[in-house]
Parts: structure tokens; sequence; C-alpha cells
């Protein structure tokens, strides 16, 4: 598999114009909307990543690569993290930032034990609070499971079930009526997780994830690569879609770990 972290890429940028708008027509969802573009999700994915493969501090990753591309819509605390001095402490998040930003945790392990590892080193640096690891070990642990051959069934069970006994049971076509935007990895996780559970491939997941009237951003670059790590494919227009917006001599650096990150989690295999 190719452009493993350009999952999360692709569901933060189709995912930008439905944030805020209470959006539930998914027949309607443009995944070419003229106003398609990149996120804090999508520094914040690659950062993390570009740390666990190169061995570099998370944190520091994390403050380097955000502050070199600001204006992308970085959430209070997190702003108010950046803009400290030094490496300020962690500040006992439980927004949904830290699950959005843990897919290169879930491809790059190989055990699961390693992939709560991964995936707390992710969170830590901010997200400290139990449900900021709770939301993106549980992500990590989805894609890890669907990289390595795990069914539906499985995945509900030993992801949604046992991190989000309250979503047991649940189904998309029951919870998107009502579904309201929510910055919690306590409420968007657990949607994210069924909008994959219920859908029958990457586009499907993709559209039925911005239609939540969710975090659409957030919720897509957690849905979108436990998609992809399932189904094994995805769009190639969508590939060259998130590749063209990260074209730019601020994102550039996003496409060079993204190959270095594939070649690695290759070699994995």
């Amino acid at each position: 598999m190719k452009n493993l972290l350009l999952a999360a890429a692709i569901g933060d940028i189709c995912g930008v114009p439905y944030e805020f708008n209470d959006w539930k027509d998914y027949d309607g969802v443009d995944l070419f909307h003229p106003q398609n573009d990149y996120s804090d999700d999508t520094v914040c994915t690659f950062a993390c990543a570009e740390a666990l493969i190169e061995g570099k501090d998370v944190a520091e990753r994390l403050k380097t690569r955000c502050l070199a591309d600001p204006n992308r819509c970085y959430g209070i605390g997190f702003s108010n993290w950046l803009s400290k001095e030094g490496i300020a402490p962690a500040y006992n998040s439980w927004g949904n930032g830290s699950a959005m930003r843990a897919s290169s945790a879930g491809f790059l392990a190989k055990s699961e034990e390693e992939c709560v590892v991964l995936a707390n080193k992710t969170a830590a640096p901010t997200h400290n609070h139990a449900e900021g690891f709770k939301g993106a070990a549980a992500t990590a642990l989805a894609i890890y499971y669907a990289m390595h051959g795990k069914d539906k069934e499985f995945i509900r069970e030993n992801v949604l079930n046992k991190y989000y006994p309250k979503w047991k049971g649940e189904k998309y076509e029951l919870f998107q009526p009502t579904y309201q935007f929510n910055e919690t990895c306590m409420d968007t996780v657990p949607a994210a997780l069924v909008c994959f559970l219920d859908s029958t491939d990457f586009v499907d997941c993709l559209k039925k994830t911005l239609s939540t009237g969710g975090d659409a951003d957030t919720m897509a670059a957690i849905s979108c690569p436990i998609a992809y790590a399932f189904y094994k494919e995805m769009p190639e227009e969508l590939v060259e879609l998130a590749k063209k917006k990260l074209s730019t001599p601020r994102a550039q650096w996003m496409l060079e770990i993204n190959e270095k990150f594939d070649d690695i989690c290759n070699l994995n295999i």
C-alpha cells in the first residue's frame, strides 16, 4: 500500500468545507469542493509521523511544524500551547485532536502493544487526559487491526464496544439525524468508527463522515485512515487532490514524509 498518511489528509482536506455547518446531505457532498484545503489535522498527523519514524521528540516536531504553518485552524488550547516559550507541559485535553493525528501509530505498529504505546506518544504532548489517550489508542488500533486483516465485527467488538461501550450496537442511520458538532474524543471517535463500520468503501466512509453534521474534517481524518487500512484502496483522484494541496512550499515536507513513511511501513510488512 502507498500514500498511507494521505488517507488522513484526504479526510481533512475534503472535510474542511463541511465543518461548522451541520451538513446532513450525503448526496450533496462535493469531494472536490472549491474550498478544499488542509488544516491542523494534516499538519499534526504528519508531524507525529515524522517524529515516530525519525526518532524525534513528538512535542518538538508538533511545535516546529505547526508554528511554521500558521493559520491552519489550530484549536484554542493547542494554540496557547504553541505560543508558550519552549515546550510547554501538556494541558490535560480530552479533545479529538489526539485521535485525528494518531493514524501513523496504527500503520507503523507491529503489535497491539506497540500500537498503543505509539498512539500514546502522539497524544502525550498535549492530550494527556485519559480520554485523550483513549481516543488516540482507539483510532490507531482500528487501523492496526484493519491492516492485519481483522473483519469489521472484530473491530467493532475490540475497539468501539471496548473503548466506547455507550455506542455498542449503534448504527449510522440511528445517530446521524440528531448528531451535532462535538470536539471531544468521547463523541467524535465512536461516531467516526461507526461511519467506517457501516460503510461499503473508502468514498462511502468519507461521505458518511462528512454528512454527520459533526466536526467534519477531524472526523474524516479519523475514519478515512481506518477505511483505507481495511479496503486497501482509495480513488487516485483523491490522492492527487491531496498531493496538489500539499505541493506548496510550506507543505512540501509532508509529501517527503509521506514517501519515507510508506517505505518504512512496507519494510514492516
